[in-house]
């Protein structure tokens, strides 16, 4: 079979590749390369070439076209480091709860949270859950979202968790997203366990762990350290012995207590996600090691919070991915970018800064290295705005939503 041929995309008003910028630490807009007239050239859902449209019709003569009509700024596609996208239910109770002034951690005290997401998807069936996530991945795809995280987490049996990772691995044959799949079966202690928390733990690495590699389910484990989940204690045993195993390790750190973080950074994990609690000691030890700072707004619009130090983590020389936390609990918005537009307006970051944390450094919150800016050799996921001026994109807060993404 003979390979596709090569296709011109353009003109756009302005490309931003967001290729050779720094993984670590502040951007001005400055330093953004920002390419007038701009086209791509694409073969085999790859990127041949960037450059200005006239120098590239020149150069690639036979290419195919597709030519954009209307004034617009093309980027990378958006990737969102963390979701729990996967689920059955809905949390509307609890979000009422929280309206007359319960906290998450009351909440979950009292049989919500966590564990009502637990009970309903338990009674999905895997084919269900699949039909679920994938309406809520090809949302997410329409919104310019082209590579998203997924993690078990709402199952807390063997069985469960298996079945959830396997409607992950179902949904992303059912779309053109990029899906990465991650295994959270220690997101709490289950109620129903009958042992300590070090017991299941000890469950997941012996029953589960083996039977996820053994289908190719997941490459990832993460753990959620709070006192409502687990202790430091119980997690660096278990992150070791995960890691021992063959996967990378990711932490929900420091959502609501500090000291997390660093254990993560410690332990190099691939990224320490939330933060919103972080001290400066944990953020000295982030901005130390390869651990990407990974910040959730979603969760604190959802929760009612303050944001994550975002500000900080980047002068102090963290690399800072952006993601939304899209569950049924916290943050059931689920738009990623209404979400960093709101968390760049009050951490004061500039649109290099807000992008780079949706695009190229989330791919190294994903361990992924073939995607997140628009350079020869990567996948060619774009999504392109209609606005004349990339600085459009944020003064829209979100709404401005692409026409067109390519995944």
């Amino acid at each position: 079979m003979s390979s596709h041929p090569k296709i011109l995309i353009g003109p756009f008003t302005q490309v931003l590749p967001f290729d050779n910028l720094p993984l670590k630490g502040a951007l001005k807009d400055e330093q953004l390369t920002i390419i007038e007239n701009g086209g791509v050239v694409i073969k085999n859902g790859c990127i041949v070439a960037v450059g200005k449209y006239d120098e590239l019709l020149h150069q690639y003569p036979l290419a195919d076209m597709d030519i954009i009509e209307i004034p617009s700024v093309l980027l990378p596609g958006l990737i969102d480091a963390h979701t729990h996208i996967c689920f059955a239910g809905s949390r509307a109770q609890d979000y009422h709860l929280k309206l007359q002034g319960k906290t998450y951690l009351d909440i979950a005290c009292e049989g919500g949270g966590i564990w009502r997401s637990v009970e309903q998807t338990r009674k999905a069936t895997e084919q269900e859950l699949t039909s679920l996530l994938v309406q809520r991945i090809n949302r997410h795809l329409a919104e310019g979202v082209t590579t998203m995280e997924i993690k078990s987490g709402y199952g807390l049996t063997v069985a469960d968790e298996l079945k959830m990772l396997r409607a992950i691995k179902a949904a992303s044959l059912q779309t053109q997203a990029g899906i990465v799949s991650t295994c959270l079966a220690a997101h709490t202690l289950p109620k129903d366990f009958a042992g300590t928390h070090a017991d299941y733990l000890l469950c997941i690495l012996n029953e589960l762990l083996p039977k996820v590699k053994a289908e190719g389910l997941s490459e990832r484990v993460d753990i959620f350290i709070e006192d409502t989940a687990f202790s430091i204690e119980d997690a660096a045993p278990y992150l070791q012995a995960a890691k021992n195993l063959g996967f990378d390790i990711t932490v929900h750190a420091d959502q609501f207590t500090p000291g997390s973080a660093a254990l993560a950074a410690r332990m190099g994990a691939v990224s320490a996600d939330h933060l919103e609690a972080s001290r400066d000691s944990d953020i000295a030890a982030l901005a130390a090691s390869d651990t990407v700072a990974t910040v959730l707004p979603g969760a604190c619009l959802g929760l009612g919070i303050p944001f994550a130090p975002a500000r900080k983590l980047l002068n102090a020389g963290c690399c800072l991915s952006i993601a939304s936390d899209w569950n049924p609990g916290s943050a059931p918005m689920g738009d990623l970018l209404v979400q960093a537009s709101l968390l760049g307006v009050y951490e004061k970051l500039s649109f290099a800064e807000t992008f780079a944390g949706l695009t190229y450094r989330a791919a190294k919150a994903l361990s992924l290295q073939d995607r997140g800016s628009l350079s020869t050799g990567k996948i060619g996921h774009m999504i392109a705005f209609p606005a004349n001026d990339y600085r459009e994109i944020l003064y829209h807060q979100g709404k401005m939503k692409p026409f067109k993404v390519w995944a």
